[in-house]
């Protein structure tokens, strides 16, 4: 009903919001046989003038609320005169043209709005538009630093690092899985390098040097491994102070929790966070978010404990204990707990004062609660894999293994000792 009376009087829905994409669309469209014409040298320089534009709006504004107010403006008045220049750079490089329909996606995109696309039309494209717009806006110690070198003319200005600073703020692909991340970053990475745009790809801790490594897009570097094929090996660092990073949302995640966690400022590799592109939003933000990212290390305990307490949970009756997956919880019943009192010798609790827990007690129930769920709720080619004496955790969304990851609270040890494995 409320569909027919906005219909009735208003149009049909969306379709003011659409009038207004494809004013826009057409104005793109206008750019592109002046965008033919250009040397690839030319339309490589176009960059430098989008972003001295971008330099020119904001100068002299000193609030910043005000200076990301101008900057937007001026990125809506560039953006026609953008999406042209990534859609020449598309058809030369890798021989896609961006479709109108592909267009509007970019703009809905570089609005903040959410895009939904199905399989097969493009999305991979559609990123560059919104990405390469977005990268444009200057660093402001870039902006400082160039005005101490070149005077405050940006006209003047040569868009290039300045004593490692980089020149953009650095725009984030936030994707899925590591494989999606080099594929799409290496099969677009030749528009961005066009344009004059680097291109940093984040990868999981096992090939990376437990996270302190990552990649820059090379395409002079050919390797028979596809995991390293047009990819080289920099500092974490260096990866973030490209134009353009893709990665999965855990990478993103785990750095920013190892940055929060450093005790120096040049320690952290993370520059920012201005503006993300999420991959499957869905899953990232809501199914995926049901599981914390944490950053835990190997635990200082005696290792021994938790083969004990593997041990006896080994020798546990099903009436010892109550499973709830659900909850993903395993508790002991009052049998079940004089049960392991007789195993170890020694009571979990005082019989008179059960709610007092003696330290080394509460201790004894942190190793036997782990060792219940890592027998009861953690499985063996589900959850984990043992691969070269080593629990591989699985990812549970994308069935991925992922090697270097650790479960928190003392529960890897005690998968560890359950499989017998160090």
């Amino acid at each position: 009903m409320l569909r027919r009376f906005v219909t009735l009087f208003g149009g049909k829905p969306h379709q003011k919001e659409l009038e207004k994409l494809l004013q826009i669309v057409a104005r793109i469209n206008a750019c592109e046989q002046e965008y033919e014409a250009l040397s690839d040298d030319a339309l490589r320089a176009r960059s430098d003038d989008f972003r001295r534009h971008l330099a020119r709006a904001v100068a002299g504004i000193q609030n910043e609320a005000e200076r990301r107010q101008a900057e937007r403006v001026a990125l809506e008045e560039i953006l026609p005169q953008a999406f042209a220049a990534v859609r020449e750079a598309s058809k030369r490089t890798i021989g896609l043209r961006h479709y109108d329909v592909q267009l509007i996606g970019g703009i809905v995109l570089h609005q903040g709005k959410i895009a939904e696309m199905r399989t097969g039309e493009g999305k991979t494209l559609v990123a560059t538009l919104p990405l390469y717009l977005n990268a444009l806006p200057l660093n402001p110690a870039w902006v400082e630093r160039a005005r101490q070198t070149w005077g405050d003319d940006p006209a003047r200005w040569e868009f290039r690092p300045l004593e490692t600073l980089p020149v953009g703020r650095g725009v984030h692909l936030v994707t899925v899985n590591d494989y999606l991340a080099r594929r799409d970053a290496r099969w677009m990475g030749p528009i961005y390098q066009a344009l004059g745009m680097t291109v940093g790809i984040l990868q999981m801790a096992a090939v990376t040097e437990n996270g302190q490594k990552a990649f820059l897009y090379d395409p002079s570097r050919q390797h028979a491994r596809e995991d390293q094929h047009q990819m080289r090996l920099v500092d974490r660092r260096e990866a973030y102070a490209a134009d353009i990073t893709y990665g999965t949302n855990s990478e993103f995640g785990f750095d920013y929790l190892r940055d929060n966690m450093a005790m120096r400022l040049e320690n952290r590799v993370q520059r920012g966070h201005h503006y993300a592109i999420v991959d499957e939003v869905d899953n990232v933000l809501i199914d995926e978010a049901r599981t914390p990212l944490i950053i835990s290390g190997p635990a200082s305990e005696d290792v021994g404990w938790y083969v004990k307490m593997a041990q006896i949970v080994r020798q546990l009756r099903p009436e010892d204990y109550e499973v709830n997956e659900r909850d993903r919880t395993v508790t002991l019943t009052e049998v079940g707990t004089a049960h392991v009192e007789q195993l170890l010798g020694q009571p979990l609790r005082d019989p008179d004062r059960p709610e007092d827990v003696t330290p080394e007690q509460a201790r004894l129930l942190g190793y036997l609660e782990q060792a219940l769920r890592a027998q009861h709720l953690f499985h063996r080619n589900r959850d984990y894999l043992v691969q070269g004496g080593k629990v591989i955790i699985v990812d549970e969304f994308t069935g991925r293994l992922m090697p270097g990851r650790r479960w928190s609270d003392g529960l890897h040890q005690a998968v560890e000792a359950k499989e017998g494995v160090r």
